[in-house]
């Protein structure tokens, strides 16, 4: 009896922990977006002249968040594993308030590729609030409540870009970041005073490092990382050259910035409304469903948004590729942590963390490369194969008889 009023006891925990992470990740989101419409207009007052140069640089100063973002992640997995999490999402919450802040000083491009940097290193907040949530909910609505996290990760996908599109204009560039720098500072306060830990994790299990060896079915487990890995590619690839693809299409100059804003924002409001609903499908009908249809049908999108001849049509698309793709990572998140030892679910959901973090990076330089060196239109059928080879491989894969 003792034991059932204990559980029942944390459960309401979990639900309230959800709540705080789901604010932290969307006003984090918020701010890492933001900068998106009018990052190359930013690039070009730091002193970076000429469209290629403009749209690689773009890349580089986009992509520097993620990488050193994905060298840290498993680290900041073991810690959070070691320590607690909420611990993780604290300090995240807090460096991220103070690098976002300071990129607003700016005076040349090197000062904003360094914070974008150490934004990297310092953050990791949906990514810790990930690993939390995974480890709290139960079983059964694992996929659910990861579904609604990404829902509100995707907010801020959808949000930032937006706010990011109309605030410029309004207060100015660096405004813009101070305002973004104070919103994660609210939700370091919610985080610091409002998330409990039900139990320190056990350090016995913790003291002995997780061996490769030990994950059962490693084949699922590299294709899962991978899949991981493309979501960010297909997500991204297109973000540094956006504003410039959208130039060649609109006559009016001072709509570009907000229609690229749209674009950008339209994936994500996609993702929104389809991800908790994706992700209840998936805790009914089996997670390998949903990730096999969402690569396939986001590859076949892709290939309409080479051809389009007006924003409005590439804004449609990119909600529909949104809808699809919304169920994706809280599958593969669940499909890792169902086959993972509980001890070490932090250690391999941070290695899933750093495999999105590659893709962040890889997607907008690949992006900004090809759309810059080759075309764009090349850039969107590119991105469209990638995702057709990574639902040929999860088909193979989590159709294979599973080893038990």
């Amino acid at each position: 009896m003792h034991h059932n009023t204990q559980s029942e006891y944390q459960k309401p925990y979990w639900r309230h922990n959800l709540v705080v992470c789901l604010f932290g990740s969307f006003a984090t989101l918020i701010a890492m977006t933001l900068i998106l419409p009018f990052l190359p207009l930013y690039v070009e007052q730091l002193g970076i002249d000429g469209q290629a140069d403009i749209a690689q640089w773009s890349g580089i100063a986009y992509g520097a968040t993620y990488l050193t973002a994905g060298v840290v992640a498993p680290v900041w997995g073991r810690l959070g594993d070691l320590y607690g999490r909420k611990s993780m999402l604290v300090r995240a919450s807090l460096g991220m308030a103070i690098t976002i802040t300071l990129m607003g000083c700016a005076t040349t491009i090197w000062q904003l590729v360094g914070l974008r940097l150490l934004a990297g290193i310092a953050g990791g907040y949906s990514s810790g609030a990930m690993i939390l949530v995974a480890s709290q909910a139960p079983r059964s609505q694992s996929a659910w409540a990861l579904g609604l996290l990404s829902s509100g990760v995707m907010a801020g996908n959808l949000i930032g870009p937006l706010v990011g599109g109309f605030l410029p204009p309004l207060v100015g560039i660096r405004m813009t970041f101070i305002g973004a720098g104070s919103l994660i500072f609210i939700a370091f306060l919610a985080t610091l005073f409002l998330i409990r830990e039900t139990q320190p994790p056990p350090r016995k299990h913790l003291q002995t490092r997780i061996h490769w060896s030990d994950i059962p079915n490693k084949p699922l487990m590299i294709t899962m990382l991978g899949t991981g890995l493309l979501l960010m590619v297909a997500n991204m690839s297109i973000e540094p050259i956006i504003t410039l693809y959208i130039r060649s299409l609109t006559i009016d100059p001072t709509r570009v910035t907000l229609i690229a804003a749209l674009v950008m924002s339209a994936a994500a409001l996609g993702s929104v409304l389809s991800a908790s609903y994706l992700g209840r499908v998936a805790d009914k009908k089996g997670h390998s469903v949903i990730i096999v249809s969402a690569l396939a049908v986001a590859s076949l999108l892709l290939i309409p948004q080479a051809f389009v001849t007006a924003g409005w049509q590439l804004i449609g698309l990119r909600f529909l590729m949104g809808l699809s793709l919304g169920g994706l990572m809280p599958c593969v998140t669940a499909v890792i942590r169902h086959n993972v030892p509980d001890h070490s679910v932090g250690v391999v959901l941070g290695y899933a963390v750093s495999a999105q973090f590659v893709g962040q990076v890889v997607g907008p330089l690949l992006g900004g490369f090809i759309g810059g060196q080759i075309s764009m239109r090349f850039a969107f059928l590119g991105t469209s194969l990638l995702l057709f080879l990574g639902a040929i491989s999860n088909w193979r894969v989590l159709h294979m008889p599973q080893k038990r």
